[in-house]
């Protein structure tokens, strides 16, 4: 399971071409792949709010552990939702390419390309927000690169091309995680203050 992991991050390229040639199934992928790395940034959640707490000036504010488990279900709900909705955009934006993959194709790429924003979200055990902040933006980072390198062969396009495709797609990508990012910030309060009222009482 998640064998492409180690090879997106070491060695992008040669792994980008073995990932084309598998023609891999959304289902298989999300069975091997984005179930088990969705699952980092959850767990990791779920035991810094329910174990350590958000920092808030001189407090420490806690979920408790139902209410935690619940947000935990829907966060990770909304990244499964949020890979499928990024694959489509992909396949979207190609839609004047020849080589234009089919949709299940590119929600597959948009799995394997989530993978650093995956990993990014292990920082969130121990939730500081500047440092969960520039966690996510390391992995925004290294998520672009992933689609710099993967966009050209994937959609057998030029470099050029490629570059101006991604470089939207990415745009497109962000507002994606930073709509994703204001949801789970909600849950997080609503969560929060569901807590404190309990506490309160």
């Amino acid at each position: 399971m998640i064998n492409h992991v180690w090879g997106l991050i070491h060695h992008p390229d040669k792994e980008w071409r073995a990932i084309n040639e598998e023609h891999e199934s959304v289902s298989h992928m999300f069975y091997h792949h984005v179930l088990w790395m969705a699952a980092i940034p959850v767990v990791s959640a779920f035991i810094g709010t329910t174990q350590f707490g958000w920092s808030i000036g001189n407090e420490s504010i806690k979920v408790s552990i139902i209410d935690g488990l619940g947000l935990g279900l829907l966060f990770y709900a909304l990244i499964l939702v949020a890979v499928a909705a990024v694959g489509s955009v992909i396949h979207w934006m190609a839609r004047n390419h020849a080589n234009r993959p089919p949709r299940k194709e590119c929600i597959v790429f948009a799995g394997y390309i989530a993978t650093p924003l995956f990993l990014s979200g292990l920082v969130a055990i121990y939730p500081i927000i500047w440092l969960c902040l520039l966690s996510c933006v390391i992995g925004v980072i290294y998520t672009g690169y992933l689609l710099y390198r993967g966009t050209p062969s994937f959609l057998g396009i030029s470099n050029k091309q490629g570059f101006i495709l991604s470089s939207t797609t990415l745009g497109i990508g962000v507002l994606v995680l930073e709509a994703l990012l204001a949801a789970v910030v909600l849950i997080w309060s609503l969560g929060s203050e569901h807590s404190i009222i309990w506490k309160f009482f």
